[in-house]
C-alpha cells in the first residue's frame, strides 16, 4: 500500500511539473498574443486615419480636377485671348490632376481593405487571447487540486471541511469568470464606437461628395458590425447573470433557454414540467439553471445528437431534473479515466455542484445509446441550515 502510495505520489509529482511547465509556455503564447493584439490596434488606428485623410485628399482633388477641366475648356475655346502655351499647360495641369486622383482612389481602396482586413485579424488574435486565458485559468485550478497533500486527500474529500473548500474554489472561479467579461465588455464597447465615429466620419464625406453607393456599402458593413457587437454583449451578459431569471422565475427562463438552445444547434429539444411550480431561493434557482445549461452544452460538444430533452419534476422537498439525449453515448465506468483525457470533464463539474446543493446525481449511458443525467436536489436544504 505504501509502495502503491509513493508511485502515485511521484506520478502526480511529474504531471505537475508537466503542468508548471506547460502553464509558462502558455503564459508565454499569451503575452505574445496580447502584444499582437496591442499592435494591430494600433496598425488599424493608424490605417483609419491614413485612410480619413486620404479621402480628404481625393475631395481636394476631385474639386481641383474639376476646376482644371473648366480651365481647359475655356483656353480652349478662346484663341484670342490664350496663346498655344497657356491651352498646353492647363491640358498638362488637368492630365496630371487627373492621374494624381486615380492614384489616391486606388489608395484609398487599398487602405479600406487593408483596414478590414486588420480588424478581422484582430478578432481573430483577439479570441485566441480569450482562449489562452481559458486554458491558462484552468490548468491553475488543476494545479492547485494536484498540488494538495497526497496522503490526506481521502480524509479531506470525506470531511464536511472539504465542500467548504470546493464551494471557495469555485466562488473563486466565479470571480475570474466575471472579471474576464467585465474586461471583454470594458475593452469591446470603447474600441467598437472609435471605430464608429471615425467611419461615420468617412461617410459624412462620402454624402457631401454624393457617393451614395459607397455609402450605402459602408452603412450595411457599419450595421452588420454593430449588429455582431450587440449580439456578443448580450451573450456575455447572459452568461453573467440571466435577467429574466430574476424576472420570471426558472421555468420560463429555462424554457427560453432550451428553445434558443435548438434554433442555435439545430438539434431538436423539449422542455416540460412536472407537478406544481413553485418559486425557489435566488441561489438555487440560478445553481439549476446552469447544471441544466452545463448537461445540455456537453451533450452538443461531445454527444453529437439529433435530440435532447429536459424535464424538471417538482416534488414535496425534491426537485427532480431529467436531461437526456440521443447522441453518441458512453462508458459510465471508464467516465473517471476520459476525465484524465480531457472528456466529460463538464460531468465531473456537476456532480460536484449537486454535492454542494446536498444532492445526488446519476448518470446512465452506454455505447450509441444516448445519455441520460438524472438530478436530485432538496429544496429545503437552506431551512435545514437555519434550524
Amino acid at each position: 500500500m505504501d509502495f502503491q502510495a509513493d508511485a502515485i505520489d511521484r506520478v502526480i509529482k511529474n504531471a505537475i511539473n508537466v503542468m508548471e511547465a506547460s502553464k509558462l509556455q502558455m503564459i508565454e503564447i499569451l503575452d505574445a498574443a496580447r502584444t499582437e493584439l496591442k499592435t494591430l490596434n494600433t496598425e488599424v488606428q493608424h490605417i483609419m486615419k491614413e485612410t480619413a485623410e486620404t479621402v480628404e485628399k481625393v475631395d481636394q482633388l476631385e474639386l481641383n480636377y474639376r476646376r482644371s477641366r473648366i480651365r481647359l475648356t475655356e483656353v480652349s475655346r478662346d484663341f484670342v485671348r490664350y496663346k498655344e502655351e497657356d491651352i498646353k499647360q492647363a491640358y498638362e495641369v488637368a492630365t496630371q490632376l487627373q492621374l494624381d486622383l486615380m492614384i489616391y482612389r486606388e489608395k484609398e481602396m487599398y487602405l479600406k481593405a487593408r483596414r478590414d482586413e486588420l480588424q478581422k485579424r484582430a478578432k481573430n488574435v483577439e479570441k485566441s487571447v480569450e482562449r489562452a486565458e481559458t486554458i491558462g485559468s484552468q490548468m491553475g485550478v488543476v494545479l492547485e487540486y494536484l498540488s494538495g497533500e497526497l496522503g490526506q486527500v481521502t480524509r479531506i474529500l470525506e470531511s464536511a471541511k472539504n465542500r467548504q473548500i470546493i464551494g471557495l474554489k469555485i466562488i473563486l472561479a466565479q470571480e475570474e469568470e466575471r472579471k474576464r467579461i467585465s474586461r471583454e465588455i470594458h475593452d469591446g464597447p470603447a474600441q467598437l464606437l472609435a471605430n464608429l465615429v471615425l467611419r461615420t466620419e468617412i461617410v459624412e464625406r462620402m454624402l457631401v461628395r454624393q457617393e451614395f453607393k459607397m455609402v450605402q456599402d459602408e452603412i450595411v458593413d457599419l450595421k452588420g458590425q454593430v449588429r455582431s457587437s450587440l449580439e456578443e454583449m448580450r451573450k456575455v451578459i447572459f452568461n453573467l447573470r440571466p435577467m429574466a431569471l430574476d424576472d420570471l422565475g426558472l421555468i420560463p427562463t429555462l424554457r427560453k433557454y432550451v428553445h434558443d438552445f435548438e434554433e442555435k444547434s439545430k438539434i431538436r429539444a423539449t422542455f416540460e414540467t412536472r407537478g406544481k411550480e413553485q418559486r425557489l431561493s435566488s441561489a438555487m434557482e440560478a445553481a439549476v439553471f446552469r447544471l441544466i445549461q452545463e448537461a445540455l452544452n456537453n451533450a452538443a460538444k461531445h454527444a453529437y445528437p439529433t435530440f435532447v430533452g429536459v424535464e424538471i419534476t417538482y416534488q414535496a422537498q425534491m426537485i427532480r431534473i431529467v436531461v437526456q439525449d440521443n447522441g453518441l453515448g458512453f462508458k459510465v465506468e471508464s467516465l473517471e479515466q476520459r476525465t484524465k483525457e480531457h472528456s466529460h470533464f463538464g460531468l465531473i463539474g456537476m456532480r460536484e455542484r449537486v454535492e454542494l446543493l446536498e444532492g445526488r446525481m446519476e448518470i446512465e449511458s452506454a455505447e450509441n445509446q444516448g445519455t441520460k443525467i438524472i438530478i436530485h436536489i432538496p429544496t429545503n436544504v437552506e431551512k435545514r441550515k437555519e434550524q
